[in-house]
């Protein structure tokens, strides 16, 4: 195109364009065109008369090779001084390159500068704190975007898997008088005159709306003020939770394996690159991944543990350390059922085989260890009162619940599945603060 005029006709000329995704030009279809793109500069090289700079978008980073003698010296220089993260248009022609990141590059012949940036702040820092610290910024870097990209799917494969298995989707109140999973990790707020909490477990009033609507599902936040300072605990996490009429142990064994397997599937199908960039390894244990998933009783699975030389003991709950020694030595998630009922919430059904058991079980994952906790409920209204005087509750505070126990109760069972912990094991990530976008644990609460 020649030599440029002033910015104000090249942004005029820019202006008019119509863009394409980056992503569009690595797969080769603008090859030999001209095209427009905007976007953000990712990386920077000045070498006198050329500077290349690598543009992102949300869809993928392409080399711009820019020449200085299609500018005027001055559009020239100020283009030498733009910074990591500035923002611009770009138009040129497209050409395959080697050399390039991706194998392509434009040419430019049009620069618009939407905005020159400061001096990037994580671009040299790049510390767990600092980037934490920072967070706002990090989710620019394509490795956050990678992560999110594939907790999008992750999402989207939740709500497609049960609509598609006749589930509704039900909401339930954040704000709640009642503990679902244990008053030590409650977050106490100030309801007006009253102390209320923020919610554990949709699954309470899921329980009262069955009986109306049938079966259900919910994808939501949940709050655990838990102390414990591990990777896999978030105090702020995405629950997807389902309780489904008339189901049994073996039915809700089954409905949690289908899920898991359909999130694998959806998203080898469309973060395939995203899982490339990831965690390469990861695709190839996806695709072999397959049913029916190993199952060993909380019995068997303590055998197992001590047998491997861990200091455990009948009546322990499985921390951090006892399920990924667990989960290691299965070459699939693992079912680990009918856990002692002392260690369980008071909503599990009991065994009637083994009253000291529960009908429950957690699904356990590599890398990570506890993916889904579920249950069958249990339906008796006295057995439900004593678990809970048991665990030093008040029934009369759960009146409401029990109501659903004394008006034509049927079989029912849940679980609940952590999001962020999926994201973790499917992307081999070293702590969960990195599975959702502004992670909330016992120490951070910013930004």
């Amino acid at each position: 195109m020649g030599q440029k005029g002033t910015q104000e006709e090249k942004s005029s000329d820019l202006d008019d364009a119509t863009f394409v995704d980056i992503v569009d030009i690595l797969e080769g279809q603008h090859t030999g065109n001209e095209v427009s793109i905007r976007g953000w500069i990712h990386r920077e090289r000045d070498i006198g008369n050329m500077v290349f700079f690598n543009v992102r978008d949300p869809s993928g980073i392409v080399q711009v090779t820019i020449a200085k003698d299609n500018f005027d010296e001055n559009k020239f220089e100020d283009i030498k001084k733009l910074l990591v993260e500035s923002s611009l248009k770009v138009q040129g022609e497209v050409a395959e390159d080697h050399r390039a990141p991706g194998g392509y590059e434009i040419r430019a012949s049009d620069i618009e500068i939407v905005h020159a940036s400061d001096d990037f702040p994580i671009h040299k820092d790049q510390s767990v704190e600092h980037l934490l610290d920072n967070r706002h910024l990090w989710l620019r870097s394509t490795r956050m975007r990678d992560i999110l990209s594939i907790r999008s799917t992750v999402f989207g494969a939740i709500h497609e898997f049960f609509r598609d298995n006749g589930y509704k989707e039900f909401q339930s109140p954040i704000i709640t008088p009642l503990a679902c999973e244990g008053g030590a990790t409650l977050f106490p707020i100030d309801y007006f005159d009253e102390e209320v909490y923020l919610t554990q477990s949709w699954q309470l009033y899921a329980e009262a709306a069955i009986f109306g609507l049938g079966n259900l599902y919910t994808i939501a936040p949940s709050f655990r003020a838990e102390k414990s300072r591990t990777p896999r605990h978030l105090t702020e996490f995405w629950h997807a939770e389902v309780e489904g009429l008339w189901l049994d142990n073996e039915d809700l064994i089954e409905l949690g394996e289908e899920l898991v397997l359909h999130i694998a599937k959806k998203v080898l199908e469309e973060n395939r690159n995203e899982m490339e960039n990831i965690h390469e390894e990861g695709i190839k244990y996806l695709e072999n991944l397959e049913g029916p998933f190993p199952r060993i009783t909380y019995d068997e699975a303590i055998e197992k543990l001590k047998d491997a030389g861990m200091d455990v003991n009948y009546g322990d709950d499985f921390g951090v350390p006892e399920e990924k020694k667990l989960t290691s030595m299965f070459d699939k998630p693992v079912f680990v059922t009918h856990y002692p009922k002392e260690i369980k919430a008071f909503y599990m059904k009991r065994d009637e085989k083994d009253p000291s058991k529960v009908l429950g079980y957690d699904l356990m994952v590599p890398h990570v260890g506890e993916l889904i906790g579920g249950s069958v409920r249990e339906t008796d209204v006295d057995s439900l009162i004593d678990r809970l005087e048991e665990e030093g509750e008040d029934p009369s505070n759960y009146d409401w619940f029990l109501d659903t126990r004394r008006y034509g109760s049927v079989p029912h069972a849940g679980y609940g599945l952590g999001i962020e912990r999926v994201i973790m094991w499917l992307c081999n990530l070293d702590h969960i603060r990195d599975a959702i976008a502004f992670p909330r644990t016992p120490n951070r609460c910013r930004p």
